[in-house]
């Protein structure tokens, strides 16, 4: 698979050739990251900390609340190791300092061993200092200590030469044993993304995608295979929950389309390119890219708009919405709706202190309710009204569940206790 990179310096992103020279100056990295977010996860390296000539840690932790992100770039100490994870990076990649003492202290498989090495010699200090060992040496004493590698050929970065030959490559893929590989530079080409990923390999990527020798599609694409006589390939089609809203087919020409807008566009039989809600309204913004582990299915992350994705006007091709999509989109209908006295929904967005005693009012019944039957009513009481109060600022559980899912990255931890005036954390 793909591994999009992202190497900052002075808040911009940069391509250096061979850790060294300035090829490229990228800009911003916020709608970089927009782009590659599309394929998962983003490899995120902060050069100036790796070269222990500054910081861009504000701008890291910005794009790390935002996108999956794998961190790395002067991690050197248990405090900021933790640190980054505690924010929400999905993983941290650690040079200079992966030894055994450090690595016991974090979790294994969030840990990413980087081993830059040049001409066979690990390199550390940003590529700077030789360290008098090889590759191999390196991952057989640190594979107990991560969950995977991140192996880099400095002399190929940023070159365009291609990566290194696929049997050295295959050997590490021997080493590394049940831990992940990642390999970065020189990687140009569809290609080697897809001979890489048959031998269980990731690609980071960098230089090739920034200068539009590879397009993100083409890479996305390249491990995936068919056994159909017109080469598509089965598209599930999922909300930002995961659940399925339909099936829908995809070549080549509609994933590079759906990658470029950033929207559901899909493979039509009869119709060639088919931008999903050209006609209906229902269109969709396209999150993310997946494709399943036998490389033959594509999953399409989207946000749904409009009435849904079935041609009948139902959320799913298996029916309407259901749950608690169901409830936000009755919510959002009733709040755009023409102001009504009769409606209790308006009411509680518009008349001060009401949804708020609502609020505290279902919270202590849940609170204080016994038995199934009890506690199940009294907690769907509190969720619709938890549901008003984020439909009236544009919110969703879909956020909340982002908000869950980075919580679920702390690896720090809080005790829970109650606040001095008894409301709790």
């Amino acid at each position: 698979m793909i591994l999009p990179s992202i190497d900052l310096m002075d808040g911009r992103v940069v391509q250096l050739v061979g850790g060294e020279s300035l090829a490229l100056e990228a800009g911003d990295p916020q709608p970089i990251a927009e782009r590659f977010a599309l394929a998962g996860e983003i490899a995120v390296v902060d050069l100036d900390a790796a070269l222990g000539r500054g910081s861009n840690a504000e701008l890291v932790a910005t794009l790390v609340s935002r996108f999956p992100c794998r961190v790395g770039g002067g991690i050197r100490d248990l405090a900021t190791a933790r640190r980054w994870l505690d924010l929400g990076a999905t993983r941290i990649v650690i040079g200079t300092a992966a030894e055994p003492g450090l690595l016991r202290a974090l979790p294994r498989e969030r840990v990413i061993v980087a081993l830059d090495a040049r001409h066979g010699e690990v390199v550390d200090h940003g590529w700077t200092r030789g360290t008098g060992r090889g590759i191999a040496q390196r991952m057989t004493e640190l594979r107990p200590h991560c969950g995977g590698f991140l192996v880099t050929f400095v002399e190929r970065e940023g070159r365009l030469q291609g990566t290194a030959p696929l049997d050295e490559l295959r050997a590490l893929r021997a080493l590394a044993g049940d831990r992940s590989l990642t390999i970065a530079g020189g990687v140009t080409g569809a290609d080697e993304v897809a001979a890489l990923d048959r031998i269980g390999c990731d690609a980071q990527v960098g230089m090739a995608l920034y200068t539009g020798q590879l397009e993100l599609a083409d890479a996305l694409a390249a491990p995936l295979t068919s056994d159909r006589q017109d080469g598509l390939w089965p598209t599930l089609c999922v909300d930002e929950r995961g659940v399925l809203l339909g099936l829908a087919w995809s070549d080549r020409a509609s994933l590079r389309a759906a990658v470029a807008e950033r929207r559901g566009i899909y493979h039509s039989r009869t119709r060639g390119l088919w931008r999903k809600g050209e006609s209906s309204g229902a269109t969709q913004e396209l999150l993310r890219v997946d494709l399943d582990c036998d490389r033959d299915a594509l999953r399409f992350v989207v946000r749904q708009h409009g009435a849904g994705f079935c041609h009948r006007g139902t959320w799913t091709c298996f029916g309407a919405a259901q749950g608690l999509r169901a409830l936000e989109r009755t919510l959002a209908a009733r709040l755009t709706a023409a102001p009504d006295d009769a409606s209790y929904v308006q009411r509680l967005a518009r008349e001060d202190g009401l949804l708020a005693a609502k609020l505290r009012e279902e919270a202590r019944e849940l609170a204080e309710a016994v038995g199934e039957d009890a506690i199940v009513h009294e907690a769907a009481d509190l969720v619709f009204f938890v549901a008003v109060a984020l439909a009236r600022q544009g919110l969703s559980f879909d956020d909340v569940e982002r908000a869950l899912d980075t919580r679920a990255l702390r690896i720090t931890r809080r005790g829970g206790d109650r606040k001095e005036d008894g409301r709790g954390e």
